[in-house]
């Protein structure tokens, strides 16, 4: 009897352990990555099943081929392709696969749907956070610039504005600056996995992967991730190692795919320029 491997299609013995071609384990492989969607109609499944706001407004539109501006999309073709693009806003396209295999083209557009919604999480922390530092009392710091605001002649109110200013503008620095999304890197021809806040390596001589001991966060960081990121990786998936969280764990907020307000979402932030 013979089978298909679930994450490169190849046709394997029933009995094997190992896909002769990827070398991912299959048991593993069928414990976690076919827990992941597959197809196109899965992934709608997926997307309604995490409660995602409307695609009018995530702008990820799943099954459609969207002509208009700031789109995300998957669809197959005519000629049976499947087709993931970007429509900047220029309503210039970006493809970023094209080709039969739907599962890559579904894990895709599902990489980026995630990291989507772990920026959208990170502004509405940093949202939460400014509203709350906004709701404290300020007798206090008028009391402690009284002094100081009689001899420079600067009114208090101008002083806690400037405050507050300051304090959104560094909120909103320290989520953005360090925000990398998670996935697959590759530095100086070494293969990285990023989950959470925490770097995995890959081993290419024995298949493995491993806690990176280095602190890759100082050589790739939210300027220049873009030029890692790395979607072509063979071999054993980091997806399929002890180490993944596909988001079960309610204690890892970067894998936290439920949403809970359409309002929070806010596609006006995301940079539609990029290829990607």
């Amino acid at each position: 009897m013979e089978r298909k491997c679930p994450y490169c299609g190849s046709t394997i013995d029933e009995k094997s352990q190992y896909c002769h071609i990827c070398g991912t384990p299959l048991d593993v492989v069928q414990n976690k990555l076919g827990q992941e969607p597959q197809t196109i109609e899965e992934l709608q499944a997926w997307y309604t099943d995490h409660h995602l706001p409307p695609e009018e407004v995530t702008r990820f539109f799943i099954g459609k081929n969207i002509l208009e501006p700031k789109a995300f999309g998957v669809y197959k073709n005519e000629v049976g392709e499947f087709v993931v693009y970007k429509n900047k806003a220029s309503g210039e396209r970006a493809i970023r696969y094209q080709g039969m295999d739907e599962a890559f083209a579904v894990g895709e557009i599902l990489q980026k749907l995630r990291d989507e919604m772990a920026e959208q999480r990170a502004r509405q922390r940093a949202r939460k956070a400014n509203a709350q530092q906004s709701d404290r009392p300020r007798a206090t710091y008028a009391t402690s610039t009284e002094e100081s605001s009689e001899s420079s002649g600067i009114p208090d109110i101008v002083k806690v504005f400037g405050f507050t200013v300051a304090l959104i503008v560094g909120c909103f620095f320290f989520v953005f600056r360090n925000h990398v999304p998670n996935g697959y890197y590759k530095y100086q021809n070494i293969e990285y996995f990023l989950q959470g806040s925490t770097w995995y390596k890959y081993n290419s001589a024995s298949d493995t992967w491993q806690r990176a001991t280095e602190p890759m966060s100082k050589y790739i960081t939210s300027d220049n991730a873009d030029q890692y990121r790395f979607s072509g990786h063979q071999g054993t998936r980091f997806e399929s190692t002890e180490w993944y969280d596909d988001g079960s764990s309610s204690d890892n907020s970067s894998y936290d795919d439920d949403w809970d307000d359409d309002d929070d979402w806010d596609s006006g932030s995301t940079d539609w320029d990029s290829d990607w």
